[in-house]
């Protein structure tokens, strides 16, 4: 009943605003037995000092290095409100490209996947803290998300009816989590899973809230996903964004801070294309948006890449990995 109940509010709290949410509520996330920690190193909350964090970072240009991976758009090839997944993945990917100290080509990771199979959202909403508490459980199977290129993003999961995702299973089998096909059907071609195929684990995760955690934790250890009203930012275009916000009802990444005429400022990084903002980016003043209000964060634990000597050596037409 409290499921129900709580999804309900967020219903009519949405039809009074001039976009749907599509971020569920606290009580959601503890309704669907979400765990929003699972850490257990020291965190930089704890152990970085109030006057070591500078007054500028920027992870997309740090000592003229760029750690930031794609910009995504989440409404193509047709509109979805899974912005959660987006965000969760896109500050991840930054996590290992900094991990990797940005050599060797960027690794994308599947927000497909999530989508398929995470069962904390769909293309109508999702959490938060959702994405990094399902990686984490699959983690431990030893193998996590697949890569993009084995599992593109198609906008869809199993409730959507936009464009053609009424027509094409969306469930969590092993084709939706990792794919490819062989050649032409009219040739004799077939589309099949991979049972082994390139993927990223998680070791631990957290939420945080408030400019100084964000702060440090974006120091010392890369973009995290944070929610945001986007609501007063739909027709941005650039600049520094200063509405206070209502509440929170999309998720993006944060990837720093600067300062502007002594006003703090976030680097934000939105899932809306390159056509948006300032190419894809806001930046959004220090309390600003309910940006500070709901935010995730998650250590990556492995993933392939040559350099770990991990790669899979799969046949063009993968017959030797189904």
């Amino acid at each position: 009943m409290l499921y129900l109940f709580a999804i309900l509010v967020a219903l009519v709290s949405a039809n009074n605003r001039t976009r749907p949410s599509e971020v569920w509520t606290r009580e959601q996330e503890i309704a669907a037995g979400i765990k929003l920690n699972s850490h257990y190193s020291p965190r930089p909350q704890d152990y970085v000092k109030d006057e070591d964090v500078p007054s500028a970072l920027n992870w997309c240009d740090k000592d003229g290095v760029n750690y930031c991976t794609m910009s995504r758009n989440q409404h193509l090839p047709q509109y979805s409100g899974s912005c959660w997944a987006h965000g969760a993945i896109s500050a991840l990917g930054d996590r290992i490209k900094i991990a990797r100290k940005a050599q060797g080509i960027d690794i994308n990771l599947a927000v497909q996947h999530v989508l398929n199979c995470a069962n904390v959202g769909s293309c109508h909403g999702g959490s938060v803290a959702g994405v990094y508490s399902w990686l984490s459980q699959v983690s431990k199977t030893g193998t996590g998300i697949s890569y993009e290129t084995s599992q593109p993003y198609m906008a869809c999961s199993s409730e959507s009816q936009e464009g053609f995702c009424a027509h094409a299973d969306w469930t969590c089998k092993a084709d939706n989590v990792a794919r490819t096909c062989s050649t032409f059907s009219s040739n004799g071609g077939f589309c099949s899973e991979l049972k082994q195929f390139p993927n990223a684990t998680i070791s631990e995760y957290g939420t945080i809230s408030g400019a100084s955690e964000m702060q440090k934790e974006i120091m010392e250890r890369g973009p995290i996903s944070c929610g945001i009203d986007a609501t007063p930012i739909l027709k941005y275009q650039s600049g520094i964004a200063t509405d206070a916000g209502e509440g929170v009802d999309h998720v993006v990444s944060v990837v720093g801070w600067g300062e502007e005429s002594g006003q703090s400022y976030w680097i934000v990084r939105n899932s809306w294309g390159e056509y948006w903002g300032e190419q894809g980016y806001i930046r959004v003043a220090f309390g600003a948006l309910k940006l500070e209000d709901q935010c995730s964060w998650a250590v990556p634990l492995s993933y392939t890449a040559p350099e770990n000597n991990n790669q899979v050596h799969c046949y063009e037409d993968g017959s030797n990995c189904v």
